[in-house]
């Protein structure tokens, strides 16, 4: 059994809930932890009621945390966003002592094939990093860091936690989107961890992380259902600043590095995560609308309980179900 981690708030919920669809048909054992960071998240999380999804209320993970609090008063949200994470690690080792190994996500990841080649290299390594592996062109981009944070994995062990508690500290002291003096966010702390830490791999799988800042330093392929790096199934892709322009049109953000699509990244890669966002996107509003309804209902103290009602028992029958034919950057997908 593997435990991952992730955090988002409700304008994020569909690539969260796509993260969750793709790791439960890779890891169909994994237990997904996921700070809610807004009370409509958690709301209709709590009301899709879906399996092995553990939920963490932002109130509750904040409680008696003083030093993340000061904190977040001088961040934007992101800058926020990116200060808790080494908070939500320590935070869900040190309440859940069955969790031997915690590994966090961003919640614009997405699983295409089986990872555990993944934790087969891990093996029992304390910490486990993945680089961003700039094409020389864009080696540039490394003043945000040399290592992605958007894949980590920290074991229950002395280094891992010394680790955690150290990059809280920094993240607490100084986090924020902007290059300054050597630091980037939570990022550029990854830079040292081989040598300062006791136990860190940086993880070689090629077709782990791929994602649009190395797209092209790789043969990407697709026969069927099976797309390859470099004749390796690609494990996982970072969908890092997808946009969606109009209704139905998208920026994948490839420009920034100098990339040209293929038609199997526009169609196998891509095309498949946005089908899957715009079903649940479409099949979400509703709920949406109906929990805020709730919500207000109760607020209203007209003897609600925070159960889901039948409508909305209703709504989420059959989600992740249909499919749409939408566009990118005018490519059909």
């Amino acid at each position: 059994m593997q435990h991952f981690c992730t955090y988002f708030d409700h304008r994020y919920l569909s690539r969260g809930l796509a993260l969750y669809q793709s790791l439960k048909q890779h890891c169909p054992s994994s237990h997904l932890w996921v700070l809610c960071m807004d009370r409509s998240c958690h709301e209709v999380l709590s009301a899709l009621c879906l399996p092995d999804i553990h939920l963490i209320k932002l109130r509750e993970f904040e409680r008696g945390d003083e030093e993340l609090l000061r904190a977040k008063r001088t961040r934007t949200l992101l800058e926020y966003y990116f200060t808790l994470k080494p908070s939500l690690l320590l935070f869900i080792l040190s309440k859940h002592p069955e969790v031997n190994r915690i590994t966090y996500l961003d919640a614009d990841l997405f699983f295409f094939s089986d990872l555990r080649p993944l934790f087969d290299e891990i093996a029992d390594h304390s910490i486990a990093i993945i680089g961003h592996r700039f094409p020389p062109e864009l080696v540039d981009f490394e003043q945000a860091g040399i290592y992605n944070a958007g894949f980590l994995s920290f074991r229950r062990d002395e280094s891992a936690l010394a680790c955690l508690r150290w990059w809280r500290d920094r993240c607490l002291e100084w986090c924020y989107d902007r290059v300054d003096e050597g630091r980037f966010a939570d990022q550029k702390y990854l830079d040292d961890w081989p040598a300062r830490f006791s136990g860190v791999i940086v993880l070689c799988h090629k077709s782990a992380n791929l994602a649009p800042w190395n797209l092209a330093n790789y043969s990407i392929e697709a026969d069927g259902h099976c797309i390859s790096v470099d004749g390796q199934p690609l494990i996982f892709f970072h969908f890092s600043r997808l946009q969606q322009v109009k209704r139905w049109l998208f920026d994948p953000n490839l420009a920034v590095y100098k990339v040209r699509p293929s038609t199997v990244v526009v169609r196998a890669i891509y095309g498949q995560y946005i089908r899957i966002l715009a079903d649940l996107t479409r099949q979400l509003s509703p709920i949406l609308r109906e929990v805020s309804l709730q919500r207000n209902l109760r607020d209203g103290d007209d003897g609600m309980t925070q159960q889901r009602s039948p409508r909305v028992a209703h709504m989420v029958e059959g989600i992740f179900s249909r499919k749409y034919i939408l566009f990118m950057n005018g490519h059909s997908l």
